[in-house]
């Protein structure tokens, strides 16, 4: 194969890396819509964009120091922006103490770790050297982002749910994985190749896993079949718990790339009898108030 051929497939696989990981970037904005529709924050955890604001910063700093990476820079400049908005959309939203830590971890890893690399590499190091070491870094650090899913994963594999899994993100990360380790590849650049061959295989993984556990029982539906609830009125019942409870921001639990993990919680629905205002009993059938926690029978 020609050195020509070489340059027009590297060039065709960063273009679709670019397509692809700009897909990605937009991934939590159903979260933001809902942020936007509830006028808050609350429940919802900044983490996963300063850390996808800092990886991007850091790719640029690293392409910047390389010759051949334009495409590098175009994906991460949009991923800079867009992390940015979702950022100060969060902050606007977000209660005063989640603001608080936010802009805490802002400052934490953008101004002062960010700024460390630079300051660091620009002082310390020059030429190869710098480009190795500032290449080391974006490995490790990229290493680390691609291990954060273990965490869904583990939590697939014990409840036996998908529910924190979605197929098609699955899709999406691991397809960004392929295009972006033959484009590291192609440019003999293994900083770029290793972690994309790690987010493939957890890629994978995740694939399977939904396949083998699309249609099983959750566990804890398991466990909550057959629970007897009685009441003072001399009621019995057996209840099953169909739905498990889901928090809102389940989507941001998932991209947030990094991918954190969330807790699965079920409940049950307590079973009231229908009383009057003299709190007789004025209705045999079982009455399913959601969302609270004790049970209240007759007197």
């Amino acid at each position: 194969m020609t050195v020509g051929s070489f340059a027009h497939l590297t060039l065709a696989f960063g273009l679709l890396g670019n397509v692809v990981s700009f897909m990605v970037f937009l991934s939590p904005l159903p979260t933001f819509y809902k942020i936007y529709k509830r006028k808050s924050a609350e429940g919802y955890q900044s983490v996963p964009y300063v850390v996808g604001l800092f990886s991007a910063m850091l790719w640029i700093y690293y392409a910047l120091l390389k010759s051949n990476a334009m495409l590098l820079i175009t994906i991460n400049s949009v991923g800079c922006f867009i992390q940015t908005f979702y950022l100060c959309f969060f902050i606007f939203y977000a209660p005063k103490k989640a603001r608080i830590e936010s802009l805490k971890l802002i400052g934490l890893m953008i101004v002062v770790g960010f700024g460390l690399i630079v300051g660091l590499t620009q002082f310390l190091a020059s030429g190869a050297n710098r480009v190795a070491i500032v290449g080391w870094i974006c490995l490790v650090f990229a290493l680390c982002v691609f291990v954060a899913p273990m965490g869904v994963v583990r939590q697939v594999i014990k409840t036996k749910s998908v529910e924190y899994m979605p197929i098609l993100l699955s899709v999406a990360l691991t397809l960004n994985a392929v295009t972006w380790f033959f484009y590291g590849l192609l440019l003999r650049d293994y900083n770029i190749a290793i972690p994309n061959v790690l987010g493939f295989t957890f890629g994978i993984l995740q694939i399977i896993l939904y396949f083998v556990y699309k249609n099983k029982k959750p566990v804890c539906d398991e466990k909550l079949s057959g629970i007897e609830i009685k009441t003072k009125a001399g009621i019995e019942v057996n209840t099953k718990a169909d739905e498990q409870k889901i928090p809102e921001n389940k989507d941001q639990e998932i991209v947030d790339i990094v991918k954190l993990s969330a807790a699965l919680m079920c409940s049950i629905n307590p079973v009231v009898a229908k009383l009057d205002e003299n709190n007789n009993v004025v209705d045999d059938r079982l009455v399913v108030e959601p969302h609270v926690t004790t049970i209240e029978v007759a007197a």
